[in-house]
């Protein structure tokens, strides 16, 4: 039990900005810590949830409820994800080889075209987030939505070749039992998955099930981009990488429960 606590505390010390003990990283706490990061995103989504219960309770207008529920996510984790979000979109707007996108992922500073498309990201989700209702099969979808992108992305340090041997994705890759870890993350995704879909069913019926339908294939047209991308542009995976796919796949499954209610109600 103490392992598995320590573990679940080095995967949020490690991806979130929530005040949790300091705990020492070591060869048993590292070994399945992907398999906690999902956990992360459950805690999202509870918060996301809890807040717009409030704002309904509270009737708060719709734009101060959208703006919350955009901001909580990069609260909780500290922005790091969008840091690589922003990363990868500077090397991606470059001209240059594989080597030359790696290189602009080591700058620290922010390009012209980082900030255009952070100020993009955040137009889609805030108008997005505008569409949510304080409905429960909402509430479920969206809150499961942060555990499949992190399910997908802690599949995705195990399984991905990765672009260099150094930086943050390699040493908690070199760290990991990858095929247990792996193991893992299937079984936490195909789990939340049939919430989803059950959930929705019976929380919403078929315009439920549709919508935890369309967001599932939405996150997994999301990784197979995540994987050509990393293979055809990068040479291999890395936490930028990594962090920039999480944030398209949480926004693109927003979009699909967002319009996927509004097209099924019309």
């Amino acid at each position: 039990m103490k392992t598995v606590y320590e573990t679940i505390i080095v995967a949020f010390s490690m991806f979130s900005a929530l005040p949790v003990p300091a705990i020492g990283w070591n060869e048993k706490n590292m070994r399945y810590m992907l398999a906690a990061f999902p956990l992360i995103g459950a805690v999202i989504g509870g918060i996301e949830a809890v807040w717009m219960i409030i704002a309904s309770k509270l009737a708060l207008p719709q734009i101060l409820t959208a703006a919350v529920v955009t901001a909580i996510p990069p609260l909780v984790t500290g922005g790091i994800h969008l840091d690589g979000y922003a990363d990868v979109c500077d090397a991606l707007s470059s001209y240059g080889d594989a080597g030359k996108r790696r290189e602009i992922l080591e700058d620290p500073h922010i390009g012209a075209f980082a900030a255009i498309r952070l100020g993009i990201y955040f137009v889609l989700s805030f108008g997005f987030a505008s569409g949510l209702k304080a409905s429960g099969w909402q509430m479920l979808l969206l809150g499961c939505s942060f555990v499949v992108s992190r399910c997908l992305s802690g599949l995705a340090v195990s399984i991905l070749p990765l672009s260099k041997d150094t930086g943050l994705a390699h040493t908690i890759k070199n760290s990991a039992d990858k095929k247990k870890t792996a193991l893992l993350l299937e079984i936490e995704l195909l789990t939340v998955s049939l919430i989803m879909l059950a959930g929705g069913y019976v929380l919403e019926g078929t315009r439920g099930i549709a919508s935890a339908a369309l967001m599932l294939l939405c996150a997994a047209g999301v990784f197979l981009y995540l994987r050509k991308t990393a293979n055809d542009k990068f040479c291999g995976l890395s936490g930028d990488l990594n962090g920039w796919f999480l944030e398209k796949a949480e926004l693109w499954m927003l979009a699909a429960l967002v319009l996927a209610a509004y097209i099924y109600m019309h």
